[in-house]
């Protein structure tokens, strides 16, 4: 099939960057035909070129600025099928985020794009169906939401040390003002204690600062601001530093401990490149793992100090967790999972075409 998935800026250094190339990776190795559809494009004529049979987008209104939901109605009047991600129903992000979408119960643009049947044939979210940001939308729209998480992109995270990466503690991730408080408890701290390396984005002045000026560049679609950065880890990098640490810890957002129905990619990708992961409470995580022998969850502060300070002691200990976490990753939260899903769920799983080509 001819996927087309909607990725506005090819040039994005945050998150969406790894979370685009997994489904681009999943995709292709199973077989399908991946058309990025970028802010580069005009919808009218990449449909028409390309004839999609999947249209893979986001409700962000970032995202919203580049579509004709008319124009896309058409096609799926021709057999395409659009799928969409959509936002919190009830958002928790703060007013100062502008990068984030607002709930989407007060988007009054999104309810009429829903009540018109426009906005999607299929919905799709990260967080688990029980999670509150996502009471009332069911009861609200009639309309149903299906869970794919993130997950880790086994193409490209792998087992690979590298001794320019050796280190005790590691951690991967963008500096976010909403992290800090949890950054001055959990992580700072371990620096006076341990070995430990920082990697990521905006953890200077100036590069938080060029990362809003690309930023607003993407948005508009302005060629020179929207690739002032480039990323400062290649994609195959962050396996080297789960590999090469003896610890890889990994923090989540507030939101994401208090609401408990979403974890990050990190998640995911530590276990599946051999690295020890030790990461805070979040509940779904119980939900991916054995906890306690596939992933070290640390339950309180004084909890993260203590098995920190064991694990980094015991790598026998360390060991035998890194092999199951592993194993599950890779029998159950890879990319190629998620892409597997999505096709069941939207009943495009080849199901009805292998039975074609039997009885062709």
């Amino acid at each position: 099939m001819k996927v087309a998935y909607h990725q506005p800026s090819l040039d994005t250094i945050y998150a969406q960057r790894t979370v685009y190339n997994g489904f681009k990776h999943a995709f292709t190795e199973l077989g399908h035909v991946f058309l990025p559809f970028t802010a580069g494009d005009k919808l009218e004529t990449f449909l028409d070129q390309h004839q999609p049979d999947i249209f893979l987008t986001s409700s962000h209104f970032y995202y919203r600025k580049f579509l004709d939901f008319q124009l896309l109605k058409k096609y799926r009047a021709k057999g395409m099928t659009l799928v969409t991600k959509i936002d919190f129903w009830n958002s928790p992000m703060a007013k100062f985020r502008i990068n984030e979408a607002s709930s989407m119960k007060n988007d009054r643009v999104l309810l009429d794009l829903l009540q018109d049947d426009l906005l999607g044939d299929f919905f799709y979210h990260v967080v688990e169906q029980d999670d509150p940001r996502m009471s009332g939308f069911q009861e609200t729209t009639g309309a149903t939401f299906f869970t794919l998480p993130l997950a880790a992109d086994a193409t490209v995270i792998q087992p690979r040390f590298d001794k320019q990466f050796a280190t005790q503690i590691s951690y991967v991730g963008t500096n976010l003002p909403q992290k800090k408080a949890y950054f001055d408890e959990l992580l700072f701290p371990l620096q006076e204690m341990y070995d430990v390396r920082l990697y990521g984005q905006d953890w200077t002045a100036t590069s938080k600062a060029l990362g809003w000026v690309q930023r607003v560049g993407q948005y508009f679609n302005l060629p020179f601001l929207r690739s002032l950065q480039k990323p400062k880890l290649q994609l195959t990098d962050e396996s080297s530093i789960y590999t090469s640490s003896l610890i890889s810890v990994n923090i989540h957002e507030d939101y994401q401990r208090f609401y408990g129905g979403d974890c990050n990619e990190r998640s995911f990708k530590i276990p599946l490149a051999g690295g020890f992961e030790v990461v805070d409470d979040v509940a779904c995580l119980a939900r991916y793992f054995n906890v306690g022998e596939e992933i070290v969850v640390a339950s309180d502060t004084q909890n993260w100090f203590e098995k920190i300070e064991y694990y980094v002691r015991h790598p026998k200990e360390r060991e035998k967790i890194i092999k199951k976490g592993q194993a599950r990753v890779r029998h159950e939260h890879t990319y190629h999972h998620r892409v597997k899903t999505l096709l069941k769920e939207i009943g495009k799983d080849n199901k009805d075409e292998n039975k074609a080509k039997k009885n062709s």
